[in-house]
């Protein structure tokens, strides 16, 4: 699948809920109204749907959310779906979690093809950490980390990089990685959703990020590629990697290969946008995929150059009413 700039779609993001056991503040509002149970997708409806896309050439497929593990019956859609890693159609199956059920279903993932994950882990202040994500508990997470690793999963940790928050946390974070053997990601907080503070106040460009690490650390550049938007350095005293997502301080729009579908059905063709087409009613309406792969085509022509997010004094207010949550984060 190719969009109108030449961009070869072959990664889809699914949102499998909107719901999360975590309130994360840059994420979420503290009190959050989440959809009604029969607007969301049936895990058929989704399985359906994501077949459609492989058969289209989608070859990675990130179950997100929401946080994807909290969802009643979530391994049997993954069951399901691995059956297109068994045929070499699908070449990844993974996802992206909170960590909190990690401990519980660790080992299933990798029984259904999962080989690695991404977990988001913003401090390693107990806390702190309960402070950003309002009630978590750190030590569920890292007992889920440690049930992980046993299970043979390789883990990549997502860090929102947060001013004031996080940013005395770095070598911190650094060691914690080389000693677990875990790779790390840090990501530029975006402006999604109203989440009732400052974004103005928590933003900080990985630019300073990778300056202060580059103090203590030797980091080199490095081609290495996951088929996201991060782009890695490897460590020289660690032997690990460390990636950068920078949406805002350098946007990577050009190489974009995504969508995103939400457990509403919505298929979202960029993050930053709100252009999108609602595929849930098309799969409700018939058992033909004639239509569904008509609406594939129809996203692919409108498909946006780019997102247009800002942070700044002028622009502290979310880009989009939609939360990260809803669209899958």
């Amino acid at each position: 699948m190719k969009d109108t700039f030449g961009r070869t779609i072959t990664y889809l993001r699914v949102s499998v809920t909107d719901r999360c056991d975590f309130r994360c503040t840059y994420c979420m509002a503290e009190d959050m109204t989440f959809l009604p149970r029969q607007d969301i997708l049936s895990f058929e409806e989704m399985e359906r749907i994501c077949s459609a896309f492989i058969n289209r050439g989608v070859t990675k497929i990130r179950l997100t959310g929401g946080e994807p593990l909290v969802r009643h019956g979530i391994m049997g859609l993954i069951e399901h779906l691995s059956r297109h890693l068994k045929t070499g159609a699908l070449k990844e199956l993974t996802l992206t979690t909170n960590g909190s059920q990690l401990q519980k279903y660790a080992q299933s993932l990798v029984d259904f093809g999962i080989k690695r994950i991404n977990v988001s882990l913003d401090t390693l202040d107990s806390d702190r950490f309960t402070e950003i994500t309002r009630h978590g508990k750190l030590e569920k997470v890292l007992a889920g980390l440690e049930a992980a690793k046993k299970a043979g999963l390789k883990i990549k940790i997502n860090t929102v990089a947060l001013k004031g928050q996080t940013d005395n946390e770095l070598d911190d974070l650094l060691a914690f990685v080389a000693d677990n053997g875990f790779d790390l990601t840090f990501i530029e907080t975006m402006p999604l959703g109203e989440i009732g503070g400052s974004r103005v106040d928590n933003y900080l460009p990985l630019t300073e990020v990778r300056a202060r690490i580059a103090k203590r650390w030797t980091i080199t550049d490095t081609d290495y590629a996951t088929g996201g938007p991060a782009r890695f350095v490897d460590v020289k005293e660690t032997g690990n990697r460390i990636g950068f997502i920078t949406p805002l301080s350098h946007g990577f729009c050009e190489s974009c290969n995504r969508m995103r579908l939400t457990c509403k059905g919505v298929l979202y063709m960029c993050l930053g946008q709100d252009g999108n087409v609602d595929l849930r009613e098309i799969v409700r309406a018939s058992e033909s995929d004639e239509p569904l792969q008509a609406a594939i085509d129809n996203a692919l022509n409108l498909k946006p150059k780019g997102h247009e997010f800002v942070i700044d004094d002028s622009h502290d207010g979310p880009a989009l009413n939609r939360h990260m949550s809803v669209t899958g984060g």
